[in-house]
């Protein structure tokens, strides 16, 4: 363990580095024009003015939003009304059967259907306005200087032809979107979002068969900043050290950096907490249940006293332990390729979120492996309290959702 945990606190500089301007910030995807519907979407963070050359990207402002965050194990919804500031009215999880979602993307559209649908009625949520989280591997975002074009369409064929350069997939696979930020103190900057197309088009076939009508479509990573990443800076205010937030699921981890305005960095890890329960399954030959259940007993901070009698117990904490090293490893690796960009900061601290920070010990052995402040970030933070609202213990699974709500 001391040899994981030298190998993380060395890759990780907690130094400021030098900044000159507010650099990336990440948005939303839409689909170009085609002859396929065209999806509306909503931006992540409030952002300066735009100029009247930027592409359209959200389809108007709404009082009321469901935000739906559909995962491997659960579907978990928000309804959150926007007056002034934000207010969750309500919140549902469900059960979601195995293999119907995997790695973010639906495996099975008809059974996915179907749950929604019957959620939905169960826990007589809104049809309408309700805004759809994506996350995986398969999303991402360059940032580059705005091209110095005035003319809209010549913009935006400039920055077509700069996705034609820059992309890891063929064009005609990708839904893109772009949002141009300003700054008074820098050259205005480009940010360029994208999906590959089936991966978009299968979740929104899917809700239109479950008869939900989609206000748009954001990146899980900008919902989570918007719940758990502190109010939105000022336009011409930049934090000292960046906000890192961390949502574990069932299946996948989404990390996103953001600078206290806009997201600057975001990325999806193939670890959940499913890998926990795997572990103890396997350490202690039992069925996944009966694993699951140990899992949401044990403690695996260091501090925590042992009894050396209970040797059962032991085994299923270092079982948890070695996976966490794992997720350590993959989070340590993601900061420091942050890191690595012109102008970024160096963290404050990591605030960790999702149905899989409730591992007792868990902010505890990420502080001692990464070198970095970690705490559980309280998912109710921007929308009043928690008081009333059933999540059977499992807070941090609605942040997501929570966030999707929130239309800043």
């Amino acid at each position: 363990m001391s040899g994981i945990s030298d190998f993380l606190k060395k890759d990780l500089s907690l130094k400021r580095k030098p900044s000159a301007s507010a650099e990336a910030a990440t948005t939303t995807t839409e689909e170009p024009k085609t002859e396929a519907p065209k999806r509306s979407v909503s931006l992540p963070k409030r952002a300066p003015k735009q100029r009247k050359s930027a592409a359209p990207i959200a389809s108007g402002r709404h009082k009321q939003l469901v935000g739906l965050s559909i995962g491997a194990s659960e579907l978990a919804a928000a309804v959150v009304v926007n007056n002034g500031r934000p207010k969750l009215v309500k919140a549902a999880r469900h059960t979601l059967p195995a293999d119907v979602v995997a790695s973010g993307e639906v495996r099975d559209p008809e059974v996915l259907a179907n749950e929604i649908s019957a959620f939905f009625q169960e826990a007589d949520l809104p049809r309408k306005n309700v805004r759809l989280g994506i996350g995986s591997s398969r999303t991402g975002v360059r940032v580059f200087e705005r091209p110095e074009v005035d003319d809209p369409r010549q913009l935006a064929n400039a920055i077509r032809f700069r996705a034609y350069e820059t992309l890891p997939i063929p064009i005609e696979e990708a839904m893109l979107d772009y949002h141009v930020v300003e700054s008074a103190t820098a050259p205005d900057r480009v940010l360029l979002a994208v999906a590959y197309r089936d991966l978009v088009d299968r979740f929104a076939a899917t809700c239109t068969a479950a008869k939900i009508e989609l206000a748009g479509i954001d990146i899980e990573a900008f919902a989570l900043l918007r719940a758990v990443g502190g109010e939105p800076l000022a336009a011409d205010q930049r934090a000292e050290a960046a906000r890192v937030a961390v949502s574990i699921g069932h299946d996948r981890t989404t990390v996103a950096v953001s600078d206290g305005r806009l997201c600057e960095f975001t990325r999806v890890l193939d670890w959940g907490g499913v890998r926990v329960t795997s572990a103890i399954e396997r350490a202690l030959e039992v069925d996944a249940t009966e694993a699951d259940r140990i899992k949401r007993s044990i403690d695996i901070s260091s501090q925590a006293p042992a009894d050396p009698a209970d040797e059962r117990t032991g085994k299923a904490v270092e079982a948890a332990r070695r996976e966490v090293h794992g997720l350590a490893r993959e989070l340590a690796s993601s900061l420091h390729f942050y890191q690595d960009q012109p102008d970024s900061l160096g963290f404050a601290e990591i605030i960790i979120t999702g149905g899989g920070a409730h591992l007792q010990g868990l902010a505890e052995q990420l502080e001692e492996l990464v070198g970095i402040s970690v705490r559980v970030a309280d998912p109710f933070a921007r929308v009043g309290s928690g008081h009333g609202i059933s999540s059977g213990g499992q807070d941090g699974s609605l942040a997501v959702a929570i966030g999707l709500g929130i239309e800043d």
